[in-house]
């Protein structure tokens, strides 16, 4: 049975998934989203947002309730033979700052995080349709063909697979996923419930022969993500996790009663993957999330390097299924996004070398995955055709993350943040100066309704003040330098000029959103 034609079908309900079915909605555009499981999962997962992922999800209107769901990263406590010997916490002196609000991340159990974004979703009337199984794809020029098990067909214009590291999508698309997996880095992982060890610390265990590790899930009275080398048999092969399994574990390398551990879920043995799709489109089929990259959990980075491809490409489907742009704006997807997870697969490569090389000496531990790259905020699109604009300052250049600043609202005197003038679902201009007044009124005339026009200390109504300088010293605008700036959508900025180039605000905004265009051409 064919149901009903939507315009994006999105296969998977993780982070990724979810991220990018609230951004299609919150824009208007009709979405499904389904998930071949049968309920949705209670298990932790992921361990949280890192800082960017936590500005994405300010944007999209959930932060409160991400951080009231979980808590601040925990002091690490770091064992031999059994005995603490030092404690740890890789963000002692981190300190939120005017451009970055977010000073590290957030714990936050994975199906927490996941209701809180399902919640959003159903405030546009979009829920995720459960027990629902892909199992064949077709497209033609038009449209694509979700074949579900049982006989179901759903029909949309477009389909991103959100499915994971074993996605079904990318297998009916043929893609190659390249890379390695190494046997020899092998972890078991669970939720378990546990009594004892205090719950304002992430406690680690390590000897010469094995670790044992448990940090708290924030909204469970005894719930705890456990991580452990493998327990082997006789022939020295791995034995599937099992709670009886986890307690000899624990019992041999804390030192601590195993009976301490009193339920286990989620029993999985995780392997060490660094691998890629060859390409992230074909056709009207993407892929986001897992199911374009997978890597070491060193530095946290799998869920939130999904959430940010899913911030990515929301706008660009957007605005091709609505018929703002031409599909060549979806090409400028996995221009943008694969050089990141390419990155990151490095970055948590590298981190997971610092990581074993660590624990081998007395107080290292899970501290050493804390570093460069793993907040997220340094990610950037420079090499992008959608950053073309020659434009720049000593701080920022076309492509780069747009930061925050507090201001004040010119007219009222209100406290302003630039990231609640960026939020939405629009492009932002600001403009720098009151040099800058004319390009505003322009830009704001000319395209009302997919952009919103600030000016920062360009004088009349509806603009904002840089007090205390921060707006200026955050983007590298000088005191007397008037200048425009255009942030996208996903707050990354399009195109950095001098206020009397009006005019390239609107070349970029015809060229990044033409029925007939693509991505602006490079000067």
């Amino acid at each position: 049975m064919r149901t009903s034609p939507t315009t994006v079908l999105i296969v998977g309900s993780g982070p990724t998934g979810l991220t990018l079915a609230v951004d299609l909605a919150r824009r208007a555009v009709d979405v499904r989203i389904i998930d071949k499981a049968p309920d949705f999962p209670r298990t932790s997962r992921a361990k949280g947002p890192n800082p960017r992922s936590l500005e994405v999800l300010e944007d999209l209107g959930v932060i409160d309730e991400v951080l009231a769901a979980g808590s601040a990263p925990l002091p690490m406590r770091k064992y031999r033979g059994g005995v603490a010997i030092a404690d740890a916490d890789p963000y002692a002196e981190a300190r939120p700052a005017p451009d970055a609000p977010h000073d590290r991340p957030r714990l936050v159990a994975q199906w927490r995080l996941e209701e809180v974004l399902r919640a959003r979703l159903a405030e546009f009337g979009v829920r995720v349709e459960l027990g629902t199984e892909l199992v064949g794809l077709a497209q033609d020029g038009s449209s694509v063909t979700a074949a579900l098990a049982g006989g179901g067909e759903i029909e949309a214009r477009y389909a991103v697979g959100c499915d994971g590291g074993h996605s079904a999508v990318r297998k009916l698309l043929g893609i190659p996923f390249e890379g390695k997996t190494d046997e020899a880095q092998m972890m078991v992982c669970g939720d378990v419930e546990a009594q004892g060890p205090d719950r304002g610390l992430w406690h680690q265990w390590f000897d010469e022969d094995g670790a044992v590790m448990l940090c708290p899930i924030p909204g469970t009275r005894s719930g705890w993500w456990f991580q452990a080398g493998p327990e082997t048999d006789a022939s020295g092969a791995p034995v599937p996790p099992s709670l009886e399994s986890f307690r000899r574990l624990f019992a041999k390398h804390t030192g601590l009663p195993g009976d301490l551990l009193t339920a286990a879920t989620l029993l999985s043995t995780y392997r060490v993957n660094e691998r890629m799709a060859e390409r992230y489109r074909a056709g009207r089929v993407l892929l986001a999330g897992d199911a374009a990259h997978v890597h070491s959990i060193a530095g946290g980075l799998g869920m939130n390097t999904g959430i940010q491809d899913a911030y990515n490409l929301g706008w660009k489907l957007a605005r091709v299924a609505s018929g703002q742009a031409g599909p060549a704006l979806l090409d400028t997807y996995e221009e943008e996004r694969l050089p990141v997870a390419a990155e990151v697969l490095d970055i948590s490569a590298e981190r997971l070398r610092a990581t074993l090389e660590a624990i081998k000496r007395p107080g290292g531990g899970l501290d050493s995955a804390v570093g460069p790259g793993t907040d997220g905020l340094g990610s950037g699109y420079r090499w992008s055709s959608l950053a073309a604009s020659p434009g720049a300052t000593p701080r920022l250049r076309a492509g780069d993350r747009a930061p925050d600043a507090p201001c004040r609202d010119a007219a009222t005197g209100a406290p302003r943040r630039l990231f609640e003038v960026f939020a939405g679902p629009h492009f932002t201009l600001l403009g720098f100066g009151t040099g800058t007044a004319p390009a505003l009124r322009e830009a704001a005339a000319a395209h009302a309704g997919e952009l919103r026009a600030y000016g920062v200390d360009a004088g009349g109504a509806g603009g904002l003040a840089d007090d205390g300088g921060h707006a200026r010293a955050a983007y590298g605008v000088g005191p007397d330098e008037d200048l425009l700036v255009l942030v996208r959508p996903d707050n990354h900025m399009g195109l950095i000029a001098p206020a009397g180039e009006a005019g390239a605000v609107g070349a970029f905004l015809n060229g990044a959103t033409a029925p007939n265009g693509a991505a602006l051409e490079r000067a």
